[in-house]
């Protein structure tokens, strides 16, 4: 028997470094460095999206009571609790749009004078750079 040692290396192709590398950066620690434009799109999506979740919330589920004792009366002829649930189901749904205006000027007043101070910010550096 002869003491041989044998290596054989081969690179891997194009295709292959790429899908190395795509899994690579799933598992990568990810540095998060915020621009001053992403920031002023995030807080503007968190004041008009907060008001939206809670308005359809509200609706929702004031339209899902409402039909649960629409159902009472039409189906099952249960006519006094059935009166009672679309009463209590109309409320929600009443108190939607009100419940969105109210948590949008909330959420305008608490985060307002960041998105101006962030918008100006960025208006001037691009009046600079012109």
């Amino acid at each position: 028997m002869s003491n041989q040692f044998n290596f054989k290396y081969t690179a891997p192709t194009e295709e292959e470094r790429k899908e190395i590398d795509s899994i690579r950066r799933q598992y990568a620690p990810v540095e998060k460095t915020e621009t001053k434009i992403e920031r002023l799109r995030r807080l503007d999506s968190i004041v008009k999206n907060t008001s939206t979740i809670w308005s359809l919330v509200l609706g929702v589920v004031g339209c899902l009571i409402f039909g649960l004792g629409f159902t009472m009366i039409l189906e099952w002829n249960i006519w006094l609790w059935g009166i009672i649930l679309c009463v209590l189901g109309s409320v929600p749904m009443i108190i939607a749009y009100p419940v969105y205006n109210y948590v949008l000027k909330k959420y305008k007043k608490e985060y307002g004078d960041e998105i101006l101070k962030l918008s100006e910010e960025l208006l001037n550096e691009k009046r600079e750079t012109k």
